[in-house]
C-alpha cells in the first residue's frame, strides 16, 4: 500500500520533489519544534496524505519525526524508545485489521453465489461476534479491576505508614505525628553533629597539608639530630684537648675532629653538611603563632564533632594550655544519643595516654575523670589509674569512690579497696580505717590502728560508730600478744552505753567477755589502767538500768574479789551498798 502510493505521485515520476527543510539544524528547542512541524506539514502537502482518517503515508511521516526526537533527546531517549514501539505495535495493529477486513469481504463476494459457502460465513461471523462480545466483557473487568486496585492502592499510601482506616482514626493520627516529630528531633540532632561534604574536604586538604609538612619537619629533624651529634663530638675533643692542655693547634684539632667524626657516624650523619662556623642564628619557632594554630585546629575539630581527634590534639597541646578544666567542660557540655561513647571520656583518656611518665593528673581533673567513669560504669579505667599512679589522691576522690560503693554493690569492694588507697595517701588514717572496716577487714582494720600513731581514741570511736563491729570492738579493747589494748574497754563501754543507738554494741561486747568465762572479763577490766572503778560501776549501773542485772552483778563480783568482799544481792540496791562502800 505504501510503495503503491508513492510510485503513483506524479512530483516522484518527474524528479520534481521539493527539497525537505532540514530539521537537524535547529539551534534551540523552539527552532527544532518549529522545524518539525513544517518538515510535517511540507510531508503531508507532498504526498498528498488526506486529512482525515487513518493512512499508512501519515505514519511514516509521523515516525520519521519520532525519530528526529528520539535522536536530539538525552535523558528520556529510553521513555521515547518504548513509546514508540508501542506505537509502531498500534500500526501494525491497524494494518492486520484491515487486511482482515479485506479477506472478509473478498470471501463474502466469492461466496455469495454459493449459498451453502454464505451458511458458513454467516456461521463464522457469529462466532466472531460472540467472541469479540466475550473479548469487551473480559475488558471492562479488567479495566474495572484496574481501576479498583488504583483506587485501594492510593488511599492505602495516602498518609505513608497508615492504613485508610488509621488514617480516619484520631488516635493513631496523634500517636503517627508524635512519632514523625520524634523521627525529626532525631535527625535534627544528627544533623547538628554531622558536617557538610565541602567542611570535610576542606579538612582533609589541611590534614595532607599537615602531613607534608610533618615529613618536612621529620626530615628537618633528622638533620638536626645528626648536626647535634656533631656538636656533642666537637664539643667532648675540645674539652678534653683545654683539660689535657695540648699543644696541636686548634685549626688542626677541628680538622681531625670532623674527620674522625664523618667516619665514625652513621650514615644520615655523614650527608650532612656539617658547617660549624657559619653566621647563620638558629630561627626560634614563634611560640605564640603555633600556639595560636593549635588552638584554631581544636576548634576546628571540636565544632566539626570529630570528638576524638580533637581530644588527642588538647591532650598533645604545647605546654599543655588545653589539659585544662576549661576544655574539660566543653567536652561535658556536649550531648550525644543514647549508646554512644562519650565525648568527656574521650578528653580523659587522651590525657591518660599523652601523661608523661612520672606526671599526674592534677586533684580537680582526677576527681572530674573518676566521677565520669564511675558514672558510665567503667570502674577498670579506675582502678588500672589509681593503681597506676596517674591521679592525685584527694579526700574528694575518696569520698566519691565510697558513695559509689555503698550505691553499687556489685563493684563493691574494689570501689572501697581503691578509696584505701587514695586516704592512705592522703594520710586520712581514719577513713582508711573505715573504708578497711566496710570491707569486712576488721584484724586488718585493728592492725593498721595499732600501727599508726596518728590515730587518736576519739578517731576509733569515729571509726566505730560508722561501723559498728563487735569483732573490731574486741580487737581494739583487748590485749593482743603482750601488748596493752588500743581502747580501754571501760572508756568505750561506757561512751557506748550512754548512746542509746549503740547500748547493743555494748551490751554484746559484755556477753561476748562473759561467754568465754569470768576470767576474760576479770582480764580485761584488771589489765585497762585507763579506767578507774568508778568507770566500771557505772558500767554495772547501765547494765542493770538496762534489764542486764546478770552482766551487772559479774561485773560488781569482780571488783568486789579485788578488795576482798563478795557480791551479796544482783539487784539495784546491792548495786547501791557497794557503790556505797568503794565510796
Amino acid at each position: 500500500m505504501s510503495g503503491q502510493q508513492v510510485t503513483d505521485n506524479p512530483c516522484l515520476e518527474t524528479g520534481e520533489r521539493h527539497k525537505t527543510p532540514d530539521i537537524l539544524t535547529a539551534g534551540s528547542d523552539e527552532r527544532f519544534f518549529q522545524s518539525l512541524y513544517q518538515f510535517i506539514e511540507h510531508e503531508k502537502l507532498y504526498l498528498e496524505c488526506p486529512t482525515e482518517g487513518p493512512d499508512e503515508l501519515l505514519y511514516i511521516i509521523y515516525r520519521s519525526v519520532f525519530n528526529k526526537v528520539i535522536g536530539r533527546a538525552t535523558a528520556y531517549k529510553r521513555l521515547l524508545l518504548t513509546i514508540k514501539a508501542e506505537y509502531d505495535d498500534a500500526i501494525r495493529e491497524l494494518q492486520r485489521r484491515e487486511e482482515e477486513a479485506r479477506e472478509t469481504q473478498q470471501t463474502l463476494a466469492a461466496s455469495a453465489s454459493h449459498p451453502k459457502s454464505l451458511i458458513m460465513c454467516q456461521r463464522r461471523i457469529d462466532h466472531l461476534r460472540d467472541r469479540l462480545s466475550a473479548l469487551r466483557k473480559e475488558t471492562a473487568e479488567h479495566q474495572e479491576e484496574i481501576k479498583k486496585q488504583k483506587s485501594i492502592k492510593e488511599q492505602s499510601t495516602w498518609i505513608p505508614g497508615l492504613t485508610v482506616a488509621q488514617s480516619k482514626d484520631f488516635e493513631a493520627l496523634n500517636a503517627h505525628l508524635n512519632y514523625l516529630e520524634a523521627q525529626r528531633d532525631a535527625l535534627l540532632s544528627r544533623k547538628s553533629h554531622c558536617i557538610s561534604v565541602e567542611v570535610k574536604t576542606e579538612l582533609d586538604a589541611k590534614l595532607h597539608a599537615t602531613e607534608q609538612l610533618r615529613n618536612q619537619l621529620s626530615t628537618e629533624n633528622v638533620k638536626l639530630k645528626g648536626l647535634f651529634k656533631c656538636l656533642k663530638f666537637v664539643s667532648d675533643r675540645l674539652c678534653y684537648w683545654r683539660d689535657e692542655q695540648q699543644q696541636v693547634p686548634l685549626e688542626e684539632l677541628l680538622g681531625s675532629t670532623m674527620e674522625n667524626f664523618r667516619q665514625s657516624s652513621d650514615e644520615d650523619s655523614r650527608s650532612i653538611n656539617v658547617q660549624l662556623f657559619e653566621d647563620d642564628e638558629p630561627c626560634g619557632v614563634d611560640q605564640s603563632k603555633l600556639l595560636s594554630g593549635h588552638l584554631e585546629k581544636f576548634i576546628e575539630l571540636f565544632d566539626s564533632a570529630q570528638y576524638e581527634e580533637a581530644a588527642l590534639h588538647a591532650a598533645r597541646s604545647p605546654r599543655g594550655v588545653l589539659r585544662n578544666l576549661d576544655t574539660m567542660e566543653m567536652f561535658k557540655g556536649v550531648t550525644t544519643p543514647q549508646g554512644s561513647f562519650p565525648p568527656l571520656l574521650l578528653f580523659f583518656e587522651a590525657l591518660l595516654l599523652t601523661l608523661p611518665a612520672g606526671d599526674k593528673l592534677s586533684a580537680a581533673l582526677s576527681v572530674e575523670m573518676v566521677d565520669c567513669a564511675l558514672q558510665h560504669n567503667n570502674t577498670q579505667l579506675v582502678n588500672h589509674t589509681i593503681t597506676h599512679n596517674k591521679l592525685t589522691c584527694s579526700q574528694v576522690l575518696g569520698d566519691i569512690l565510697t558513695e559509689h560503693a555503698q550505691k553499687n554493690s556489685c563493684v563493691s569492694d574494689l570501689c572501697l579497696a581503691l578509696a584505701t588507697v587514695t586516704y592512705e595517701a592522703c594520710r586520712l588514717d581514719r577513713k582508711t580505717a573505715l573504708s578497711m572496716c566496710k570491707r569486712g577487714l576488721f584484724h586488718s582494720t585493728a592492725e593498721f590502728i595499732s600501727n599508726c600513731k596518728d590515730l587518736t581514741a576519739e578517731d576509733c570511736m569515729w571509726v566505730l560508730y560508722h561501723s559498728p563491729s563487735l569483732l573490731l570492738l574486741q580487737l581494739l579493747t583487748e590485749s593482743q600478744q603482750d601488748q596493752a589494748a588500743i581502747l580501754s574497754a571501760g572508756v568505750v563501754l561506757s561512751t557506748l552505753l550512754t548512746d542509746p543507738s549503740q547500748q547493743e554494741l555494748a551490751l554484746q561486747l559484755l556477753n561476748s567477755f562473759v561467754s568465754r568465762g569470768q576470767g576474760v572479763l576479770e582480764k580485761v577490766i584488771l589489765e585497762d589502767s585507763r579506767s578507774s572503778v568508778d568507770d566500771w560501776s557505772n558500767i554495772a549501773s547501765q547494765c542493770s538500768r538496762l534489764n542486764h542485772a546478770g552482766l551487772s552483778q559479774v561485773i560488781l563480783s569482780i571488783l568486789l574479789d579485788q578488795s576482798g568482799t563478795r557480791v551479796l544481792s544482783p539487784d539495784l540496791e546491792g548495786a547501791g551498798l557497794i557503790e556505797h562502800i568503794f565510796f
